[in-house]
């Protein structure tokens, strides 16, 4: 008995380049939205600073994770195969 092939075909190199693209427009967007919000005095020195190292790295995770499966990036539990050492 055989498994049929996934239908939906891989991403191909105009993916990775719109994910990277995407990736990169998330970082700066959010680095735009810290800067407005700091120079509009809505965060203190202390507040950005947190927000820039402790709250930025898992806004591009999200970024990331976002677009990875919109790209069709995402991989589904019947795609993982086993890993075996080799011998």
């Amino acid at each position: 008995m055989s498994v049929d092939p996934d239908p939906t075909p891989a991403p191909g190199p105009a993916a990775r380049s719109a994910f990277r693209l995407g990736v990169l427009a998330g970082g700066v967007l959010g680095l735009v939205v810290l800067g407005w919000l700091y120079r509009s005095g809505s965060l203190t020195p202390t507040t950005a600073v947190y927000v820039a190292v402790a709250l930025y790295p898992p806004y591009l995770l999200v970024v990331a994770s976002l677009l990875s499966v919109w790209l069709g990036f995402d991989k589904g539990p019947t795609d993982l195969r086993p890993v075996e050492r080799s011998r």
